[in-house]
């Protein structure tokens, strides 16, 4: 179920709040992604085309609960968290789901799943946060492991994105979503036809 005690939410924030202040590099926000933001991402997805999806920075699974309720019965999920406190908790919650620690092995967990590619990424990283080099890495990473018109959706806290995101992806839709804190771009992207691969 996606209804979830008022204690629980608290606790949530809590965790979500005590991970930010021990690595504020890894983790974007102070508070966890808002219903809004997670239904907003999920809702965008063509779960009828999707019989495989990974979720980048799934953090507490504020949007991995939605995830969960959207997919269909065998779609396989694979999440993807740095924060071994969060990635364990996301074990215990999934058990369905398969967790990784680091989305620039991405096409690493790929050959280990036995999978050639997934048809949607979902991101909650904060690109803002990274490096450019570390930038550079997710993006081939997340081109080189969706299909051809596989779907790439992602939030972000400013546009900043746009521009690099534009040369490998038809950028679908950008929708802005006030009710987060803070407010964020969604990002509806689907992979270009013919995609140059190193």
């Amino acid at each position: 179920m996606l209804a979830k005690t008022k204690k629980s939410g608290f606790q949530e924030k809590l965790l979500f709040l005590y991970r930010f202040l021990q690595t504020p590099g890894q983790i974007g926000s102070v508070t966890p992604s808002s219903k809004f933001l997670a239904k907003k991402m999920v809702d965008a997805v063509p779960w009828n085309e999707v019989y495989s999806v990974a979720e980048l920075g799934a953090g507490t699974g504020a949007i991995t609960k939605y995830i969960h309720a959207a997919k269909r019965i065998h779609t396989r999920v694979l999440l993807f968290e740095k924060d071994t406190h969060l990635r364990k908790e996301l074990q215990k919650q999934y058990r369905n789901f398969s967790c990784y620690e680091d989305c620039q092995e991405l096409q690493t967990v790929l050959k280990l799943e036995e999978l050639s590619h997934v048809d949607c990424i979902i991101s909650g990283l904060p690109f803002y946060n990274f490096p450019q080099a570390i930038r550079d890495k997710l993006v081939e990473q997340i081109i080189e492991s969706l299909k051809d018109e596989g779907w790439f959706i992602a939030f972000q806290y400013s546009k900043q994105m746009k521009k690099q995101l534009e040369e490998h992806f038809d950028v679908i839709d950008i929708q802005f979503v006030p009710l987060n804190v803070p407010p964020a771009f969604v990002y509806v992207c689907k992979k270009k036809k013919s995609v140059e691969r190193s």
